[in-house]
């Protein structure tokens, strides 16, 4: 952990100081396998021999797990006490990393229906777990504001407040980490959080996923800066330790910003995703930005994949834990033109298909990860031998 620490503090000193590499990153298409990009001479997806992936219908998008959908399905009905009885449990137990999921997701809810949070707020007003929903919503609300750093300003004491309550926790300190980033607060004040963070919870996954998002090209790093900081956080990480997905995180956000209008996000784990830069008209894209931004070469984007791989493994299939990871793992394989390792991650994400990383480029997160879904299938499938033929084809053959 202290190595982890000192390459941040490293990496921050040093983030603007870009290494160029000349590294081409695969074209992942926006809505993959649709339209003139299906194969025309292509078996059907659902005519394919069975390959043990779920029918589309049986896919749901960010299904909660048992804890949570009790507390979201009373929170629909106005009573906050599930949600206070769930979070106050992840706090006495210090179980950080579930809190820092449910704190996420109730907000995320409360962004739309925020009655029940009223209530709660009215009934316990110094109540840490309503204070920290409170404090995740505020920012989220501030995030998606024009005026973004001037309301994350204003709501600096809800978060405050959040901190105070339970001193223990770190999933405030996630959220000032978010809210230093998104302020444009200088840079010590950014390091003095994650110190914060990580002394109350040395590995928590939302906190390095924060500081991840701070190292990259749309923020105050490069691509490299990213890796550099992920692949350390992994190596200092237990065996099933969600960190050790950090490298296919900053993976994803090289393929996405490297094909996009601007460099991608890091994104939370959890649902929520970082806003991403607007392309203005002189900016470059494609190989150019990858050289600018410091890309990473093909190798440490496969290496990060593999150690996905090995994470995801230790875990059974369809459990709703490492989902998220996995759906980056998944893209992750795809944009590396590695079709039977994602349809595995496919498989063991079984009907849990989440908002990222499939949300990014359109409206319809599910569609999107049901069309990745299929044309792996497609893909796997004219990789393979046809009977008689010489050779193997490659996908990348058929729509160079």
């Amino acid at each position: 952990m202290v190595r982890t620490m000192l390459a941040l503090r490293s990496l921050l000193g040093s983030a603007r100081s870009v290494q160029r590499s000349r590294t081409r990153v695969p074209h992942l298409p926006d809505r993959p396998f649709r339209g003139r990009t299906t194969p025309p001479d292509a078996a059907a997806p659902d005519r394919l021999p069975g390959d043990g992936l779920l029918p589309d219908d049986a896919v749901l998008l960010d299904a909660p797990d048992e804890r949570l959908g009790p507390a979201l399905v009373a929170a629909a009905l106005g009573d906050h006490e599930p949600a206070a009885v769930l979070l106050a449990a992840t706090r006495a137990a210090a179980e950080w990393e579930s809190r820092d999921r449910y704190v996420t997701r109730l907000a995320a809810f409360a962004r739309g229906r925020d009655e029940w949070l009223t209530r709660w707020l009215a009934a316990a007003p110094e109540d840490p777990d309503a204070l920290l929903v409170h404090a995740q919503l505020a920012v989220r609300r501030a995030w998606e504001s024009p005026a973004r750093a001037e309301r994350l300003r204003e709501v600096a004491p809800l978060i405050e407040a959040a901190a105070g309550a339970t001193p223990a926790d770190p999933v405030p300190w996630r959220l000032a980490l978010d809210h230093a980033r998104g302020a444009d607060s200088p840079e010590s004040a950014f390091e003095t959080c994650w110190e914060q963070a990580v002394r109350r919870s040395p590995r928590h996954f939302g906190c390095h996923v924060s500081a991840l998002t701070y190292l990259s090209p749309r923020w105050h790093g490069s691509y490299r800066a990213g890796f550099d900081f992920a692949e350390q956080a992994a190596a200092d990480a237990g065996p099933d330790s969600l960190i050790r997905t950090l490298p296919a995180l900053a993976a994803h956000t090289q393929l996405r910003g490297t094909r996009s209008g601007g460099p991608g996000t890091s994104g939370r784990v959890h649902g929520d995703t970082r806003p991403g830069g607007e392309r203005t008209s002189g900016e470059r894209t494609g190989g150019e930005r990858a050289e600018r931004n410091g890309a990473v070469p093909d190798e440490r984007l496969d290496a990060a994949a593999d150690l996905a791989i090995g994470l995801s493994a230790r875990y059974a299939p369809g459990d709703p834990w490492p989902a998220e990871a996995r759906n980056v793992l998944a893209y992750v394989l795809i944009g590396r033109a590695r079709w039977e390792a994602a349809l595995d991650q496919f498989r063991l994400i079984g009907p849990f298909a989440t908002s990222f990383p499939w949300a990014a480029g359109g409206d319809d997160p599910l569609g999107r990860f049901l069309d990745a879904r299929a044309g792996a299938r497609v893909a796997r499938a004219l990789a393979e031998p046809l009977p008689g033929s010489a050779g193997r084809g490659r996908y990348g053959d058929h729509y160079a």
